[in-house]
């Protein structure tokens, strides 16, 4: 009896630590070239695990203030976090949600490459290179 009731709560343990990370992928990452200051990131992180993430924060060399951003009612704010559902997807899209990044030490031309760092609550952090587009790119109208 003794042994069946120091196994139930190893059991219980195991159950919780089976769950895993989430399996995220980065896509259609770029950024328009800027025209003044602040410059504007667009990318698509999926989500291919049953595991909901968010999207907390995001760093740059090229700022020191990048926020990440949604657009409501044609008005941009700032926010704490994005939802990455489960099995599912996150778009940051030009006139919708974005990364914003404030003050940019040096303006980056087309052809350039901006490093950038994601940073989830529950995934390990994620390196993209964001190209440099034209500023009046939109993957969208392709």
């Amino acid at each position: 009896m003794l042994a069946v009731g120091a196994l139930v709560p190893a059991l219980a343990l195991t159950g919780c630590s089976s769950q895993t990370k989430p399996e995220l992928e980065v896509t259609g990452a770029f950024m328009p070239q800027p025209v003044m200051d602040m410059a504007g990131g667009f990318l698509t992180i999926r989500n291919d695990s049953d595991t909901a993430d968010k999207l907390t924060s995001v760093t740059s060399p090229l700022s020191d203030d990048v926020q990440i951003h949604e657009t409501k009612d044609q008005k941009m704010r700032e926010v704490q976090s994005f939802d990455i559902p489960a099995n599912g997807e996150l778009n940051l899209e030009r006139g919708g949600s974005h990364i914003m990044f404030m003050g940019i030490k040096q303006k980056p031309k087309q052809g350039d490459k901006v490093s950038i760092e994601l940073h989830f609550e529950k995934a390990d952090p994620i390196t993209v290179e964001l190209p440099v587009e034209a500023a009046t790119h939109n993957p969208q109208q392709h």
